[in-house]
């Protein structure tokens, strides 16, 4: 089996679990929610859930860059997994929420990557080793300081 890496990131938002999740799965809103995303074009129709797909645009490394994602698990409103391929990569986002005290959610994000089937894990050590690791450690943390922004901004 392939070396996996993951990075973790959690952030308490005032409000309860219902508005989280509506705001991190309103996917035809997120270029105004996440300042990281340049664009999203949704594939599927229908309610988010598992099958739903998107292309998510943003900047990484310096680079634009576009990332099909698909949702493989979904547990309304605790939780969603979303995996995508590319570049000889198979990423696993997972979002969880848990109810933190009265009025709060803390949210949890999980970002794990492994060489697809027959790839080198040297791939995998440059874009999740240091630097790596701490660029989509900051990015995912933008994006959960963005989702409290714009759901403590409506509650």
């Amino acid at each position: 089996m392939a070396a996996t890496k993951s990075v973790v990131v959690e952030r308490r938002i005032k409000a309860t679990p219902g508005p989280v999740w509506e705001t991190l799965t309103d996917l035809r809103g997120m270029e105004r929610v996440l300042s990281g995303v340049d664009r999203v074009e949704v594939l599927t129709e229908g309610v988010f859930g598992v099958g739903t797909r998107w292309r998510e645009t943003r900047k990484m490394f310096g680079k634009e860059a576009t990332e099909e994602m698909t949702v493989t698990e979904s547990e309304p409103p605790d939780r969603y997994v979303t995996v995508a391929d590319s570049h000889g990569m198979h990423y696993v986002s997972e979002i969880a929420l848990r109810p933190d005290g009265t009025g709060a959610t803390t949210v949890r994000m999980t970002f794990s990557a492994r060489p697809s089937a027959g790839r080198s894990t040297g791939l995998l050590a440059r874009f999740l080793g240091g630097l790596g690791a701490k660029a989509v450690s900051r990015a995912l943390a933008k994006d959960l300081d963005d989702v409290a922004a714009s759901v403590e901004r409506r509650g």
